[in-house]
């Protein structure tokens, strides 16, 4: 059985009186990466899993954050991480 790689992106809406707080909460999250920030509070955000599951956990925890309007999935992706492994090799 081959263990998978999942990459999700994200926008998410903030308050802009909250971006510094979801920043640091969404920064906290295991496999998050944090590319854009506004000051109209919207957030550009991968998330890297070795599961669906853990990418929907941090989705959900990004969702649950004070301060967070709503987010939108804007790309998921899953590959084998055998072949992320091969595709390293070369």
């Amino acid at each position: 059985m081959s263990q998978e790689y999942h990459v999700t992106s994200l926008v998410v809406h903030a308050s802009p009186k909250a971006i510094s707080q979801v920043e640091s909460q969404i920064n906290a999250l295991t496999g998050t990466d944090i590319h854009a920030v506004t000051d109209q509070g919207k957030l550009v955000i991968t998330l890297e899993g070795e599961t669906q599951k853990s990418i929907l956990d941090n989705v959900e925890a990004i969702n649950a954050l004070e301060g967070v309007l709503n987010s939108s999935l804007i790309y998921h992706q899953v590959d084998s991480l055998n072949n992320i492994n091969q595709e390293k090799s070369i």
